[in-house]
């Protein structure tokens, strides 16, 4: 009985000292292992991204909420802004406010491309959330030249567009109902734009490291 007692007591010491080792994995383990309990918080946990910036405050991506707290916590990465008011993640060790823009501190090279990829999120930011042919704010995304009649689904024939001008044009070209459109569609360009590709909801704290299409 007494050695049985003794064997629990060494296997329980040997799981402690498990968690000891580099400061990295330390860190990784008070993070991980100490996710919000509340419904609400965790679905933040979840969902909330914080926007990534190079060392030279060019923006990167934008991160899930606890690899961005993994890399500050790790020392990868500092904390340029944050909100106030917003929620606090406490780890083994500390409390860390869930930071809104967190900046490299080592410089990444950032490979070259071409082309920003159209995505609908991107879309609706370079046309400003307005229909393109009434100004109104769009929901839909529509072909200036209907994919029936040969358009594309390019940057250059897709437009952030209203439901009712979109149910109203139908498969019509601009010509045959007299409409014109209030900008002419052109694929944006800039590393931010791919990462506006990717996000749907922006945090009003990105708008100074965005640019262009993020106000």
């Amino acid at each position: 009985m007494a050695q049985g007692k003794r064997r629990r007591s060494h296997r329980s010491s040997g799981a402690a000292a498990g968690l000891t080792g580099p400061p990295t994995a330390s860190c990784l383990h008070s993070v991980d292992t100490h996710p919000p309990t509340r419904q609400d918080s965790a679905s933040l946990w979840s969902r909330r991204r914080v926007l990534l910036l190079n060392s030279t405050y060019e923006p990167l991506t934008a991160l899930p909420m606890r690899r961005a707290i993994v890399m500050v916590v790790c020392g990868k990465a500092d904390v340029v802004h944050h909100d106030p008011a917003g929620p606090v993640i406490h780890s083994a060790t500390s409390s860390i406010m869930v930071p809104s823009v967190i900046q490299l501190r080592t410089y990444v090279r950032v490979p070259y491309r071409a082309r920003v990829p159209m995505t609908r999120a991107a879309l609706m930011h370079r046309d400003r959330f307005s229909c393109a042919y009434c100004g109104a704010k769009a929901d839909t995304v529509d072909h200036v030249v209907p994919r029936s009649r040969g358009g594309d689904h390019s940057w250059e024939n897709c437009v952030a567009c209203c439901s009712t001008c979109n149910h109203r044009k139908g498969d019509k070209l601009l010509t045959e109902l007299g409409w014109v459109l209030r900008r002419t569609p052109l694929p944006p360009t800039g590393q931010h734009w791919r990462l506006l590709s990717t996000v749907k909801e922006l945090d009003p704290a990105w708008a100074r490291y965005l640019g262009e299409g993020a106000a």
